[in-house]
This record gives C-alpha cells, structure tokens and sequence, in this order.
C-alpha cells in the first residue's frame, strides 16, 4: 500500500502499469550515475512505460545478519524497507540499476541490497529446489556504472555481482553502459553523449520488453 511504499523511500507510488523498476544505487542522490539512470528512466518513459524509481541511499535497510531466518519460507526475517524493494523489483518485467564503482565492486548501498536476496536464493535454490544455472529469464535488466579511473578491469568485479544478482531475480543483464573517468558529482555534464547514450538505452530497453509482450 501507499504507507508501506512511502515508508520504503520509493520516488512515487508504484503503479500497478509501472513495466520498470528503478534503482539509484549510489550514496550521492545527484552524482553521476543518477544522472545516468534519470536519462535511462525518460527513455523508457518516452516510450510509453512506467517507471518506479527508488533511491537506496534514502532506505532504511540492515545489511544481511545470516540469521537463516528464511530457510523456513525464503522470507528475510529482517523487517525493514527491503521487503518493499524486493517486491517492486520481483515485479517489474524490466529493472535498471545504476551503481558508481568502489574498490572494483558496486556501492555499499547496492551491496546491501544484494546481500539481502540472499533470502531470494534460499527460497529459489532450497526451498522450491531448482537447479543451480537454471535461470527463466523472466525479467531484462539495464547496468549503468562510473568509475573514476582508466583502469582495463575497472567494472569486472562490479559486473560479475550484478550478473549472478539479476540471477537470483530470473533477470538476464541485458545490457549494460560503463563509464570511465568520472569521480565529482557534476563530471557526467561534460559528456553530454553519455546522457544521451543512457536515454537511448533505456528506450531500448522499454522497445525490448514491449516486443517481449505487446499485448501489456
């Protein structure tokens, strides 16, 4: 409901037509990568699907305690905002996430996140019992980075977590967008094409799961 979605920090109430799930992962609201994934989110917006945007940074989420909790159910036993992420994330047909690069992995914030479907995999892999690798794919996903350095491997470790994340969610990593040399809040400005590379690739990203299922 409204109170729960309100509490989660979530940019709007999620409407039930809402195709995308949105996740600003870093600790700045107004960095770099957000302003990456604003452009992604009016791409797919201008191609006629809703989006609902959510900022981690502004959640009240624990990291994961390994409780074990949720091998009773595949339900984190932990109450906090997450359940409210989870559930707009396992929802969605389409989920961007935008991560700024540190120490060669994705923020706390988006870790955070990622640790806490550990509940996702037990309930996935233990419970319903489905085989290791066997991912259904329900679900396309959009990776937005920045990173500071030139470094070759720069984005390896980030992309290696994001791809066996969206496999906890069914989610194929669809694409992905990776930006070097960029560090203070406002350097994404002096590349207007980035901006518009990230526009086009969450239009496509809307087309795609349009073409997926037209009749929605």
């Amino acid at each position: 409901g409204r109170a729960e979605a309100d509490a989660a920090g979530l940019n709007r109430q999620q409407d039930a037509m809402d195709r995308i799930t949105a996740i600003y992962g870093s600790p700045r609201r107004d960095g770099n990568t957000a302003a990456l994934l604003r452009q992604a989110v009016a791409g797919a917006r201008k191609q006629g699907l809703g989006v609902t945007e959510i900022f981690l940074r502004d959640l009240k989420m624990s990291p994961c305690l390994e409780i074990y909790g949720c091998t009773r159910d595949g339900e984190c036993a932990i109450r906090d905002d997450f359940q409210a992420v989870r559930d707009a994330m396992l929802s969605a047909d389409g989920i961007m996430l935008a991560s700024p690069i540190f120490f060669y992995s994705v923020s706390a914030q988006v870790k955070t996140l990622m640790d806490r479907f550990q509940s996702q995999w037990v309930k996935k892999h233990w419970i319903e019992k489905r085989p290791m690798g066997q991912t259904l794919a329900k679900r396309k996903g959009l990776f937005l980075s920045a990173g500071a350095t030139r470094g070759r491997k720069l984005f390896d470790g980030a992309l290696l977590s994001v791809k066996y994340f969206f496999d906890v969610l069914d989610t194929e990593l669809w694409d992905y967008r990776l930006y070097r040399q960029l560090d203070f809040a406002d350097d994404i400005q002096r590349h207007p094409e980035y901006l518009a590379e990230a526009f086009q690739s969450g239009a496509a990203l809307a087309r795609a799961l349009q073409a997926a299922s037209p009749s929605d």
